[in-house]
């Protein structure tokens, strides 16, 4: 059988101003995390742009030098194999 002795009020006035402390910060605490998931997804989305980026300008670069390489063949009067 429980003891029916009485908590002392001091006990449950600082269970319940922390029960209510931790309620109230919740909603900021969940804004804060989908903020931060939200700043993570566009990073990851500017990443993949600049690697997308960055693999036209190797294409470009590639497409460069061979008309360069045209070009040279042409003034040549040889043609090139690629």
């Amino acid at each position: 059988m429980p003891d029916s002795t009485s908590v002392n009020s001091q006990i449950t006035d600082a269970v319940t101003q922390t029960n209510v402390k931790v309620v109230a910060e919740a909603p900021a605490q969940s804004m804060a995390m989908v903020y931060q998931t939200m700043a993570h997804s566009i990073s990851l989305a500017m990443e993949n742009a600049m690697q997308a980026q960055g693999g036209l300008q190797q294409i470009g670069n590639a497409v460069t030098s061979s008309g360069v390489r045209m070009i040279f063949d042409a003034a040549n009067g040889t043609k090139s194999g690629g």
